[in-house]
Parts: C-alpha cells; sequence; structure tokens
C-alpha cells in the first residue's frame, strides 16, 4: 500500500496533482487507514498514469474520463476529435503569433505599404510628428472602411506634395497645432491655406461610403487651433463636422 506521496512518484506527478484530480473525479478517492491516511495500491499507479499520460498529450482534462472508459472505437473517434481541436487551436495560435510579430512593423499593421510611404514622405518633407499621426488616424478609418478609394486619395495626396508651397503650407499647419488660438500668425495661414485650394485643389470625388464625417470629426477635435485654421480658411469640409460659426472665424479684411 502507498501513501500519496509515494503514488505521486511512481507517477511523476505532484501530490497536488494527485489531490486535483481527486477532486475532478478522475481518480478514486482510496480508503483510508486505521490512522485516517490514504492508502493506494498498484491500481492506483496504473490509473494516474494512464491520466497523466493523456494529459501530457494534450488532451482536455474534461475529456479524460470519457476516453478513461471508452471501448477501442471510441477511443480513437474521440482521440481523432481531439486532435482536430487541437489542429485548430494551433492555427489560431500561429496566426496570433504572426500578428503580434507584425506589431513591430508599427503602423505598417494598420495601412498599406503605400499610405505608410506617404507618411514617411511627409516626415521627410519636415511634417511635424503631430499632423502626421493625425493624418495616420484618418487614413486607418478609410484603409478600414473604403479601401477602394485609397489608391485616388493617394494620387492626390502625393500630387500635393509635389507642390513646394503646398509642402510649406502643410508644415507650417503641423507646427500651428501647437499655437493657442490666439496667435496672431493663424489668419495669415488661414489666407494662405484658402488662396491655395482656390488656385490648387482638385479634390477627388468622395466615395459615398467614405466615413467623411467621422474623419474630419476626429480631425476637428484634435486641436481647437486647427479648428479654427481650417474654419476659417473656407476648407472643404462637411457641414455636420464643422460647424463654423462667426466666433470661429478669423476677421478678413475687405
Amino acid at each position: 500500500m502507498l501513501t500519496i506521496g509515494q503514488l505521486a512518484a511512481h507517477a511523476g506527478v505532484t501530490v497536488r496533482a494527485v489531490r486535483h484530480y481527486h477532486h475532478l473525479g478522475l481518480l478514486a478517492e482510496p480508503e483510508q487507514d486505521a490512522s485516517g491516511y490514504r492508502r493506494y495500491d498498484a491500481a492506483a499507479v496504473v490509473d494516474l498514469i494512464r491520466i497523466k499520460t493523456l494529459a501530457d498529450a494534450g488532451v482536455p482534462l474534461a475529456r479524460i474520463d470519457d476516453l478513461l472508459h471508452a471501448g477501442p472505437g471510441q477511443f480513437a473517434e474521440a482521440v481523432t476529435e481531439i486532435d482536430r481541436s487541437l489542429a485548430e487551436k494551433m492555427e489560431q495560435l500561429r496566426e496570433r503569433r504572426k500578428r503580434i510579430s507584425e506589431l513591430a512593423a508599427g503602423d505598417r499593421l494598420f495601412l498599406p505599404a503605400e499610405v505608410v510611404q506617404l507618411l514617411d514622405r511627409e516626415r521627410a518633407l519636415g511634417v511635424g510628428e503631430s499632423l502626421v499621426l493625425l493624418e495616420r488616424d484618418v487614413w486607418i478609418m478609410a484603409a478600414a472602411q473604403t479601401p477602394q478609394a485609397i489608391p485616388q486619395w493617394l494620387a492626390a495626396k502625393n500630387a500635393a506634395l509635389d507642390d513646394p508651397a503646398f509642402v510649406e503650407l502643410y508644415r507650417t499647419m503641423s507646427f500651428a497645432l501647437g499655437w493657442p488660438t490666439t496667435d496672431p500668425r493663424l489668419p495669415g495661414l488661414a489666407e494662405q491655406i484658402a488662396a491655395w485650394h482656390a488656385r490648387n485643389f482638385d479634390r477627388p470625388a468622395p466615395d459615398p461610403a467614405a466615413p467623411l464625417d467621422l474623419m474630419f470629426s476626429h480631425v476637428l477635435q484634435s486641436s481647437p487651433t486647427l479648428r479654427r485654421l481650417l474654419a476659417s480658411s473656407d476648407a472643404d469640409l462637411p457641414p455636420s463636422s464643422a460647424p463654423a460659426t462667426e466666433s470661429d472665424r478669423f476677421p478678413r479684411e475687405p
């Protein structure tokens, strides 16, 4: 007759594991001796080894009892089902690992490579990081909801970045995000933006599925200064996203 410690040692498990198997009903509780101690026989060693073997093979504990009492045909069928379930879980884990490894790519996880290249181009041209990250968020929304519109919008933005005048305005706008709404430079910047739009800006036809209101709402909420600047420059913003009142606008020269 064996103590619980000796039983555990014979099967290569811990005493805690033996108690856990008792709790789950996988291993029968032995009778106690005159001193009140549990005593196990050789059959308990065999049962415990079978339980450990199934558990080590990846069989869920909830299925082990069925397998212990299954006939050959049922056992083979159950093992096949468990193997199929494990294969599905392994595929899910591989996909998760792939996604985790992609996190090291930063924005490339969320955006097409062409959009990442555009953002990197803006950084290389000296556009401030605050505006680049704000634009990145807008691209993320666009890529998720209207990916078919991305090529057209990319072409328009890259064409604008070919214009030195636009690059200078965009750089200044990026710095203006940190200016107070009373900064005396803002009215002049608003006039320059309006003038560039009037001369050059050919907005691509909007995709009816594009979440334009949501995009511009995010932009306008990001900075009170930017909100006032865009409203005062008469930028082409959806009315529901840019409720420009007189208090939002800078005074204009007659």
